[in-house]
């Protein structure tokens, strides 16, 4: 990826995802948001179905994503919320959501994912966090690549975090079958692939009118830790240990989301990885801000490919 002028908007780390899409109008438009039942994944939905959209969440539970698909439809003049299934580590379901889908898709946002997770495997032996965080969605966003395409001027969202920074893509032992398992370097790894994917899929899909960007969304309190020890984060918190990290509630956290989801803001850009409504600067592996150079390496991102079309069969 080459980089140009970054990129900045009025917006802030405190802003909302409603405050980002004041005003704009997104009638006509059909959305996708993974994990869209929990988390900053409901207020990501909320704001996109309350400018207008059509908004389908993906959930692995079901029951969940219909509570939140009322709750949403009650505080956004009855925009129409859609639920389906989608368990992102489980490729047949995968592939029947994506065979489901009719029509064209404007935005799509891979929101969810799992943090933390103590060692587990999938069937075909991957490791958990890498199979659902970046292959479940490398996965959907190529199978609906078609839907993108027909949209004209998609979007794509790829959901990262900071702890990209602290691992990059360890490409000779991705499922960790020869070194210790380490569940936060196992995220981290699985994060900078969300990045990675965004470099390339950026580079690829360009003739397609399909923007693809990553985002960090900030420090949100969410159950996506609760693979984590009780309190710890607020512990970190207190102590100072998470240093210049951007803390937010759900509606904050959502709104870097939306920014790159459908803000005219960023018409057009494309590949890049922004934090808190603004371009990210180069960071510091192992630090809290920015991004690593490792998640914007091309030639990182064209093997990510590569790897993840072999491990998927397509």
């Amino acid at each position: 990826m080459t980089q140009t002028t970054r990129i900045t908007t009025p917006f802030t780390g405190q802003s909302t995802a409603a405050e980002v899409l004041e005003g704009v109008d997104l009638r006509g438009r059909r959305a996708v948001v993974t994990g869209g039942a929990s988390g900053i994944g409901v207020e990501t939905a909320r704001a996109l179905a309350a400018a207008g959209a059509e908004v389908t969440i993906a959930v692995r539970d079901l029951d969940a994503g219909r509570r939140t698909a009322q709750d949403i439809a009650a505080t956004t003049a009855g925009a129409p919320v859609l639920v389906a299934p989608l368990d992102l580590a489980d490729r047949a379901s995968v592939a029947s959501f994506a065979a489901g889908w009719e029509g064209p898709l404007h935005i799509l946002v891979n929101n969810a994912g799992v943090m933390a997770s103590p060692e587990t495997r999938t069937p075909e032996g991957w490791e958990l966090q890498f199979a659902t965080n970046h292959l479940g969605h490398f996965a959907l966003a190529t199978a609906l690549h078609p839907a993108l395409a027909a949209a004209g001027g998609a979007r794509v969202v790829s959901v990262s975090s900071s702890a990209h920074l602290y691992s990059p893509v360890v490409f000779d032992d991705i499922h960790f079958r020869e070194r210790p398992y380490d569940p936060i370097l196992a995220y981290g790894q699985s994060k900078t692939a969300n990045v990675l994917f965004a470099v390339e899929a950026a580079r690829r899909w360009a003739g397609d009118g399909i923007a693809v960007n990553a985002l960090m969304p900030g420090g949100i309190p969410t159950n996506l830790q609760r693979h984590l020890e009780p309190g710890y984060l607020e512990r970190r918190r207190a102590s100072g240990e998470s240093g210049d990290v951007t803390w937010k509630n759900t509606e904050q956290g959502a709104a870097t989301s939306v920014l790159l989801a459908a803000s005219p803001l960023v018409e057009g850009v494309t590949g890049r990885y922004f934090e808190d409504n603004q371009e990210a600067e180069i960071g510091e592996p192992g630090g809290r801000r920015g991004v690593a150079a490792y998640a914007l390496d091309p030639e990182a991102a064209t093997l990510l490919w590569q790897v993840s079309v072999d491990l998927l069969a397509l």
